[in-house]
């Protein structure tokens, strides 16, 4: 049976109800598992070396003061993995396996994603239902936004504690995700219906920033930039395909019916993580290994690395863990510029959700369904951008990752056109957008929109990556708080901003403003290295 089970959710409920009889781990099998491991590699020294029974054993005494550390007066004995090729290594796992894993975050990235804008085809359905305003309506989009922003400031820092860890998180989050959209989606009144709007929202975020923490577990970092750019994509097609789902559903059905197919998509992802979804946090995997020698040997100097880290913090240093999504988001002058750019862009993604009825249902005459299509030139772009950007990295970035010289500062060169086709989209789209000027152009404009995001969000969240190895799912925590927001607030005012100004020089506005942010890749492209390496908590080594 393959290691992977036993910590899945399945694994773990059948270890408990057998007393942990089934899925045994190789080490409880045999306690002394951990040094015979190091016995073998001693005495195939000794070996080579033609030294007998005495060097053997003189070799597995200096093996075994190679794991001793002292803290204090205390001597502790060091349990690592089982050499390179361990079995219970995320980064040995099958690939099979990990690919497995990733389809699963992909899915889930993409509902949630899509659980934010299938609504907003609804909110008319909303405000005949309850009789609320159109500001009223527009929450129901703002609250889960808001939540899924607000959530992984809290579960990213809890699946970097490794008695936690990511598994749980990410299972027992997306049951309570499931479970509280029953009253969104009986809600009786607005009330019930907007709280558990955030609470969804809330629930369904781990997601959205721990899956990039997750990923860089599973994989090497050639591999991981790769897959980075494809769960960020499914993420970027959640809020696009929502519309266009939206769009043919709620006349068909209402716009409850928005709730319930996010409930049944979510619903296969969490059975399919209660078999297929096990622990990848290192730091938590060796922290129950060490527990277990523990408990077998009943040798108490047994220690994971993390349990001597942990041994003198106090509860104010585990406050500052949890508030460590918080410190780096806005103490790292990287992170928080990269992170406003990011929600720059998410916001005027939902600011389009606004606009499009007011240029293809009021300008062109397209009616709902018609509207939400007009969504797929945004895809369309995403996959040819995609597909353009994975080759250079492909062909000019994973050929210098493992050799000297690299620096995280060598994946940003793309958004050099992102920055640019960001402000050039937004000034085509606003100006374009009138009858006398077929509808093909201000939708091939909004198409551009795509080259923004693959070449901004994804060089961003390889850059953060590798320059926070170490928080990487609060550093992505963080930018999923900024996206959020950003998203949340601009369709609050989109409406009034387009009817007050126009079409042409509201998008000018926001293109303006695009345009501001344009030398923050250069800069950081040029002095990144210099930035980093004043920071305590970046890599200094690249």
């Amino acid at each position: 049976m393959a290691f992977q089970f036993h910590t899945t959710t399945f694994g773990l409920l059948m270890r408990l109800l057998s007393g942990n009889k089934i899925f045994q781990y190789p080490d409880e099998i045999d306690p002394l598992l951990w040094k015979k491991f190091l016995r073998q590699d001693t005495s195939e020294h000794a070996n080579d070396s033609g030294g007998g029974s005495s060097k053997n054993e003189a070799d597995e005494n200096s093996a075994l003061q190679d794991t001793v550390v002292h803290d204090g007066d205390n001597e502790i004995l060091l349990v690592e993995w089982y050499g390179p090729d361990d079995p219970e290594n995320p980064r040995n796992w099958p690939l099979a396996w990990k690919n497995l894993m990733m389809f699963q975050l992909c899915v889930l990235n993409f509902a949630v994603y899509m659980a934010s804008s299938i609504y907003v085809p609804g909110e008319l359905g909303v405000m005949e239902d309850f009789g609320v305003s159109e500001i009223v309506a527009t929450l129901g989009l703002s609250l889960f936004t808001l939540g899924y922003g607000v959530g992984p400031m809290l579960w990213s820092p809890l699946s970097e504690m490794p008695k936690i860890g990511r598994s749980g998180i990410f299972f027992w989050t997306l049951f309570a995700f499931i479970l509280f959209q029953l009253p969104v989606g009986f809600a009786p009144n607005i009330a019930v219906f907007l709280v558990f709007r955030w609470v969804t929202g809330f629930c369904g975020s781990p997601c959205l920033s721990t899956g990039g923490g997750t990923i860089l577990d599973l994989y090497d970092p050639s591999v991981a930039s790769y897959l980075l750019c494809i769960w960020g994509t499914a993420g970027l097609c959640g809020p696009v395909f929502g519309p266009i789902i939206g769009g043919y559903l709620v006349p068909a059905k209402g716009w409850r019916w928005t709730i319930w197919i996010i409930t049944w998509i979510c619903t296969l992802v969490l059975a399919a993580m209660f078999f297929f979804f096990p622990e990848t946090s290192a730091a938590n995997i060796l922290y129950k290994r060490a527990k277990r020698l523990r408990k077998a040997t009943e040798d108490s100097r047994l220690r994971s690395q993390s349990e001597i880290d942990a041994a003198h913090y106090t509860t104010r240093d585990h406050l500052i863990v949890l508030s460590r999504a918080f410190t780096l988001t806005f103490s790292e002058p990287i992170v928080l510029l990269m992170n406003l750019y990011a929600g720059l862009l998410y916001g005027i993604l939902f600011i389009w959700f606004e606009s499009f009825p007011l240029v293809f249902g009021d300008i062109y005459g397209f009616n709902q369904g018609e509207q939400g299509l007009v969504f797929l030139s945004i895809f369309i772009f995403a996959l040819i951008s995609l597909a353009l950007f994975l080759l250079w990295i492909r062909t000019s970035l994973v050929p210098k990752v493992n050799k000297p010289g690299f620096t995280p500062e060598m994946v940003l060169p793309p958004t050099f056109l992102g920055c640019l086709a960001l402000p050039i989209c937004l000034f085509w789209f606003g100006w374009t957008s009138r009858a006398s000027i077929h509808w093909i152009v201000p939708t091939i404009g909004s198409g551009l929109f795509s080259i923004g995001v693959v070449t901004l969000f994804n060089p961003l969240f390889n850059y953060l990556g590798i320059a926070y190895p170490a928080y990487a799912a609060s550093i992505f925590s963080g930018s999923a708080l900024f996206r959020a927001s950003f998203g949340a607030s601009f369709p609050l005012f989109a409406r009034q901003l387009f009817l007050q100004l126009g079409l042409g020089p509201g998008n000018s506005l926001l293109g303006g403003i695009a345009v501001l942010f344009i030398p923050v890749p250069f800069v950081f492209y040029k002095f990144g290295g210099k930035i980093r390496h004043m920071s305590k908590n970046a890599r200094h080594d690249l």
